[in-house]
């Protein structure tokens, strides 16, 4: 049947007909959801944190200004400390992972924004077919017949309109868990920075001890000398030569010991650097450790925008916050669009002639309506994620201003208890040498010299141990107060 000219103008009059009420309609949904975009966009939650107006510890009198605020190699300016802690911003495994989750997190929010975009696929097919000459399927007129039929095909458009904007609560769910493991680099960052600068202190100390004890055991064996001398003259009974043995051989075992911590401390340098086992690097003796002029806490207020836990708290309450508002636009109706336009032919010859032209438009709307309860769960697990970061939030804010407090205490008591160990070093070995000279003189016995001995070899102990731990509540206060990752 020959179709005639006015047939075929009113068949293109539909079809342009069809595709501009496509065009249409595919305008409107987009400046729907562009409207309901914006407004969900400025739709905000607000939370108010109440923070002291000084932390517990600190000066009456508050000082805007922090330690926290400093580079972690402005407050320690031990040249080999800053080697260690820089082999270790680098090779730390903890950092390394806080990198890689990092890179999760960026592709994982890649993977939640290409759902707001357009997606575009080409597939093409060939099929070849036989019909049987002698079986059922034959055709008649066709038996024994070979055929082929091809098809290109771009899926020009596959795409669902966010007009609740479902997607992109999600998309922002995924930029705050970035942002989130982000902090969580920081922090790390600080973390290794106070590890590193306390195993390092620590083996200065353990370095005092050991040079203590061996000026001891050498101290100590010569008064057993002198003392096994004065026994061969008379002058000095066996028991003073085994009370002076005891004091050499509780010195002896001192060394040994020390020695273990000493290697001990080194290895789990040596990790937090990424590497095996092996000696570690002296700067300054622990005597020479230069102090911070001041120690100033800074503002309550300030803390909570620099501590990377706080930041990475709050980011994870964004994000479950999104993803509640994204649960909640899963009742309403999803518009989604799609698009075919290609080439089809049953003879490969005609697969790219005018006539094998295909194309499609086709807007679906559609809407839950029983889901045997999923969607209601999915809200209320939502819910209750939220409620768990906001417990987490203020819990993390809580103990941060716990850490401070306990720093800044630690670190004022612990210089006023060195100051008055320091004095009571000088009275000890000021005594140990008056009784050593009594003795000598037979005025006084040798058990007074052996107890004055004992009790300034444990106060020298007690002393540098007491040094360290001013420096270790340095760290402490630092690295409550956020400092380190800068």
């Amino acid at each position: 049947m020959v179709r005639t000219a006015k047939e075929h103008s009113h068949e293109n009059r539909q079809r342009s007909w069809g595709a501009n009420l496509s065009i249409r309609l595919f305008a409107c949904l987009v400046g729907l959801s562009f409207l309901l975009g914006t407004v969900n966009g400025q739709q905000r939650q607000g939370s108010t944190i109440q923070t002291p107006a000084n932390f517990r510890g600190a000066d009456p009198v508050a000082d805007q200004n922090s330690i926290g605020d400093l580079k972690w190699f402005e407050v320690f300016k031990d040249p080999a400390l800053q080697d260690l802690v820089k082999t270790a911003m680098v090779r730390n495994y903890d950092l390394r992972a806080a990198v890689a989750r990092i890179d999760a997190a960026r592709a994982n929010l890649g993977l939640a924004r290409s759902e707001q975009f357009p997606q575009f696929d080409l597939s093409t097919d060939v099929t070849s077919t036989r019909t049987s000459r002698n079986g059922q399927l034959t055709i008649p007129g066709q038996g024994g017949r070979s055929r082929s039929v091809g098809s290109v095909l771009l899926n020009l458009l596959t795409f669902e309109l966010d007009v609740w904007g479902r997607v992109r609560q999600q998309t922002k769910a995924a930029r705050a868990e970035l942002r989130a493991s982000e902090e969580d680099r920081k922090a790390v960052m600080t973390t290794v920075v106070g590890d590193v600068a306390t195993g390092y202190f620590s083996l200065l100390e353990l370095d005092s001890e050991l040079e203590i004890a061996k000026r001891t055991l050498s101290a100590r064996e010569e008064s057993l000398r002198l003392i096994q001398l004065r026994q061969q003259n008379g002058l000095a009974t066996m028991a003073d030569v085994r009370q002076a043995e005891e004091l050499v051989y509780q010195a002896t075992q001192t060394i040994p010991d020390t020695e273990r911590l000493i290697e001990q401390t080194e290895n789990q340098i040596s990790l937090l650097l990424g590497n095996n086992p092996s000696a570690i690097s002296r700067g300054r003796p622990l005597a020479e450790q230069e102090a911070l002029p001041a120690i100033p806490a800074g503002l309550p207020s300030s803390l909570l925008e620099r501590r990377p836990d706080i930041r990475a708290a709050e980011e994870n309450l964004v994000a479950q916050q999104a993803l509640v508002s994204s649960a909640k636009k899963a009742y309403f109706p999803r518009i989604s669009l799609t698009g075919l336009l290609g080439f089809q032919s049953d003879q490969l010859s005609s697969l790219f002639t005018g006539p094998s032209r295909a194309w499609t438009f086709v807007p679906q709307i559609t809407q839950p309506l029983f889901t045997g309860g999923r969607l209601k769960s999915d809200v209320k697990f939502a819910k209750a994620q939220r409620e768990l970061a906001v417990i987490q939030y203020q819990q993390t804010i809580q103990n941060s201003f716990r850490e401070v407090s306990d720093a800044l205490v630690q670190y004022r008591k612990v210089k006023e208890i060195r100051v008055q160990q320091a004095l009571l070093v000088e009275t000890l070995r000021d005594r140990s040498r008056l009784a050593y000279l009594r003795y000598e003189g037979g005025v006084d016995s040798l058990l007074n010299a052996l107890d004055a001995d004992r009790e300034l070899f444990n106060a020298e102990l007690d002393l540098t141990q007491t040094k360290r731990n001013e420096l270790l509540s340095l760290v402490q206060l630092y690295k409550a107060l956020g400092g380190g990752w800068q």
